[in-house]
């Protein structure tokens, strides 16, 4: 098992070796052991301190040692912003799960975009995709696009970084920076999962305003991992993605060569069951904002480019009150997944694996059966076990792949959950 530090965004210090960390200086004349110093910015260089982002790596080869990258013709079905392959509609949408692929497929070739918003070139929205894998990669992969936020469904990840090894399972996610490479292997034989690769400003903790010091997701419970490295001698193909194209070259050496490093740009991974939920003790049902793990900001202050918000287990004790999410339509576009159990304000239809999009301004909420069992519940304090949906929840339109338009997967009928509203009765 990898070991790991704590924190969100702290500035770590690991090596693998003793004695491989330059103490006092950054790029020394003569590195520890002759290792190369490179920085990895996730962030511009003047970016003000609060918010700057970057790690100095001390490798066996610099990473500019490689040959001219060439045009990858896998991964055929994974695709970036903009997104406009079809006309974006407004209906709603929604999916059953991704099936198991024939052929051995590995985490690369196994993802398929569901779509996206915004633009690569302008470092603005995200791309949403989901994966379905059969087979372990023997290449590396990395997003010069953006950063990869992984939820896993079903099936546990182990994923080799340049920064260290993460062990993912289901109801963890972990945080993949921008340009860091790594490899998927699947211990259980197969894994199925959604990403969020963003493109806009880095995720980060959201500011608890009112709610004070405490609650939410707690910076101590993501974990990055400590240093680790291969000295392999053998040819490795690395896969890049570069303003929405996949790109190939192939090292004469394993590009995991990282033998320690030091800052605040690494991977990480969190364990949604540590999620801090708060809520209503009196009445009404809150926001969804206050269940956000992880936000995205933009130049608009309160209107994120994308929040990543879970729905966990939790207790339910207001007043007089409708308990599920209330019918709703929003600013904000919401793509909707399930990790485990039931969503409370889907009785059937919604499966873990699966997903639903609800673009900005138009009507959704619960279908006929959650609605009527809940204004009959007995409102007693009850608490809501088994499940974890999750939404990125973003400003901009979310506009669907031709692949996601098309798949046998869309639920043609999901409209009619919305068909058997009896007319309101006035005195």
């Amino acid at each position: 098992m990898p070991d790991y530090l704590p924190g969100f965004a702290n500035h770590h210090s690991t090596e693998a070796v003793a004695g491989a960390l330059p103490i006092g200086r950054n790029s020394p004349q003569r590195t520890p052991f002759g290792l190369y110093a490179e920085q990895l910015s996730g962030t511009a260089f003047t970016a003000p301190r609060a918010e700057n982002r970057r790690s100095w790596l001390y490798r066996l080869r610099p990473t500019a040692n490689h040959p001219p990258f060439k045009s990858y013709p896998g991964a055929s079905l994974f695709k970036s912003a903009p997104f406009d392959e079809v006309t974006p509609s407004p209906n709603r949408l929604r999916w059953d799960p991704l099936p198991w692929p024939d052929a051995p497929t590995d985490w690369l070739d196994g993802l398929i975009s569901y779509g996206g918003t915004g633009s690569v070139a302008e470092q603005s929205g995200v791309g949403i995709h989901l994966y379905a894998a059969t087979a372990n990669m023997t290449r590396a992969f990395f997003s010069a696009d953006g950063e990869m936020l992984i939820v896993a469904e079903q099936g546990r990840l182990a994923i080799d970084t340049e920064l260290g090894r993460i062990d993912l399972a289901p109801l963890q996610i972990a945080l993949i920076p921008r340009g860091v490479r790594f490899q998927v292997s699947l211990p259980d034989g197969r894994a199925r999962g959604y990403v969020c690769e963003n493109y806009g400003a880095l995720f980060r903790l959201p500011d608890l305003g009112p709610i004070g010091a405490n609650g939410l997701a707690n910076s101590r419970d993501f974990e990055t991992p400590v240093a680790w490295y291969e000295d392999v001698d053998a040819p490795t193909e690395v896969v890049q993605k570069f303003q929405g194209g996949l790109w190939t070259t192939t090292l004469d050496h394993s590009p995991f060569d990282v033998v320690a490093w030091h800052g605040n740009l690494a991977p990480c991974r969190y364990d949604l069951t540590r999620f801090n939920t708060m809520g209503t003790v009196s009445f009404d049902h809150p926001d969804p904002s206050i269940f956000t793990v992880l936000t995205s900001p933009s130049d608009t202050p309160g209107t994120a480019n994308c929040d990543f918000v879970i729905f966990p287990p939790r207790w339910m004790v207001a007043e007089d009150t409708f308990r599920p999410p209330w019918f709703h339509r929003n600013v904000m576009s919401e793509l909707m997944g399930l990790i485990q159990g039931q969503y409370d304000a889907k009785e059937g239809g919604f499966a873990p694996g699966g997903a639903s999009l609800h673009n900005q301004m138009n009507g959704h909420g619960p279908d006929q059966a959650s609605y009527e069992k809940a204004v009959a519940a007995d409102l007693k304090p009850v608490k809501i076990e088994n499940t974890m949906a999750f939404m990125f929840e973003t400003r901009h339109v979310v506009r669907p792949t031709r692949w996601a338009t098309q798949t046998p997967t869309m639920q043609l009928d999901y409209d009619e959950v919305w068909t058997g509203f009896a007319k309101a009765r006035l005195p």
